[in-house]
């Protein structure tokens, strides 16, 4: 993870937080979700540091939108409603913790274009999603009134080939075994 404070001038200065989390073949649920408990604990630290929390954070969490530490409030304490998380802040046992917007839980399953997801698997076991949303974008309320939620996509082309095989599945061989975001923020 790196988190980098990004000053343009003549505009608000932001955080940009990039994240690569471990593989689930490597890590579990709850290893994960204390993972993200500790992590978010840095993004605070800073936003504390700097007096703001113009954050977005991005990148391959390894976890669906709906998962433990994405959700809970100790965690990234990312929602998918924005006007749950217009609210800013909410107090979980006398702590206040903020929200992020997790718009990825509208690009999560089939919607009328795009990929129901930026990875697949289709394993053998009783339990099995086959897409997952594990790569992500959260914004901080107070980025809300610069996110575009109509640039926000996942990637099926990178312009010029596919992105995805036959199978509608991410191709492994062209470039990678998840899907690319792009999103955009009017600063």
């Amino acid at each position: 993870m790196t988190v980098r404070h990004l000053k343009v001038p003549g505009l608000n200065d932001i955080f940009l937080a990039c994240i690569h989390f471990p593989s689930k073949l490597y890590c579990d649920d709850a290893s994960q979700a204390m993972e993200c408990t500790a992590i978010a604990e840095i993004i605070r630290s800073v936003e504390r540091r700097f007096g703001h929390e113009r954050t977005v954070l991005v990148g391959d969490l390894n976890m669906n939108p709906f998962e433990d530490g994405v959700v809970s409030a100790s965690g990234f304490h990312g929602v998918m409603a924005r006007r749950v998380a217009e609210a800013g802040t909410r107090i979980v046992q006398g702590r206040k913790y903020p929200f992020f917007y997790n718009p990825m839980w509208a690009c999560f399953g089939d919607r009328p274009s795009g990929p129901p997801g930026t990875y697949y698997y289709g394993g053998s076991t009783q339990k099995v999603l086959f897409w997952n949303m594990f790569d992500q974008v959260m914004i901080r309320p107070d980025l809300l009134p610069c996110f575009d939620n109509d640039s926000l996509q996942v990637l099926q082309s990178d312009g010029i080939n596919s992105l995805l095989s036959s199978d509608g599945r991410p191709n492994i061989n062209m470039a990678s075994d998840h899907l690319p975001l792009v999103f955009g923020l009017n600063l």
